[in-house]
């Protein structure tokens, strides 16, 4: 089965113009299964699908599927993509800094599964670029994002080098936040796949994947993104942000530790 498992959306990511209606009418029409949205630390484009789908607006999806997933930006392994299961979500994961190591103790304690978003990307948001990234950090991902097609194909090659040298799956996603990149990555990915719980299985099972696609061209917009001063600057936003949510994400944290029930989004009935 075919996805983009990158994808951000109008709904739930402020530099996203691409609707949830846009992403289903185009991956239909070439022919994928489905694709997964991945949010910068929101849930709101979820959320907006869940009502969707509780509205019967997509009564034509036959076998299509919208996963859901979200883009946490860690403390100190830059962008990493977290998939729960079905119609789970996490408050707490709204609120990025987390460390990756607590992350992942979150996440797998929920039953989900965490992977390295372009780990040789831009250096403020990619994980191989961190100082405190090691062997350890890396063996708590159940997965790598191993195309990217933001990424230069140095990178990707790299991000498959890695995923190949600790044997784990990877994946593919467009990263997509304008239409004309949709379709230019793909995972596929050899099983059933209709829900957040049959991806966390395929990939807890060892199911045959694989990842690839097409970079993009570079962009004026992208040639920005890797200029030292917005590197510095994202840093001191990224950083800054999480750092005064501090305490409401340790707070999270508790009421977790002490048994709080994540919240679920209501079934279609």
């Amino acid at each position: 089965m075919k996805f983009d498992l990158h994808c951000h959306t109008k709904e739930g990511s402020f530099d996203s113009k691409v609707s949830i209606c846009e992403y289903i009418n185009r991956y239909k029409e070439l022919g994928y299964d489905g694709f997964m949205i991945t949010d910068h630390n929101s849930y709101k484009g979820c959320h907006a699908w869940h009502l969707m789908h509780r509205l019967h607006k997509f009564n034509d999806l036959g076998e299509f599927t919208v996963l859901c997933g979200i883009e946490y930006d860690t403390k100190d392994a830059g962008h990493v993509l977290v998939i729960l299961p079905d119609g789970i979500y996490l408050p707490i994961l709204k609120i990025r800094g987390m460390r990756a190591k607590k992350l992942a103790n979150i996440v797998h304690r929920h039953g989900g599964i965490l992977g390295l978003a372009h780990p040789y990307g831009i250096p403020s948001s990619s994980a191989m670029s961190f100082k405190l990234m090691n062997e350890d950090n890396i063996k708590l991902m159940d997965f790598i994002e191993v195309f990217n097609t933001c990424e230069k194909e140095h990178s990707n090659k790299l991000a498959f080098e890695l995923a190949r040298k600790n044997d784990m799956p990877g994946f593919a996603g467009t990263d997509a936040h304008n239409s004309q990149f949709l379709g230019m990555a793909a995972t596929e990915i050899d099983w059933e796949i209709h829900s957040n719980n049959d991806l966390i299985r395929a990939v807890k099972a060892g199911a045959p994947i694989c990842a690839g696609g097409t970079e993009r061209e570079e962009t004026a917009k992208g040639k920005a993104k890797e200029m030292w001063f917005s590197q510095i600057g994202y840093k001191i936003y990224n950083r800054g942000l999480g750092k005064i949510k501090m305490p409401q994400r340790r707070y999270m944290a508790r009421k977790l530790n002490n048994g709080h029930k994540p919240f679920c989004f209501k079934k279609a009935e």
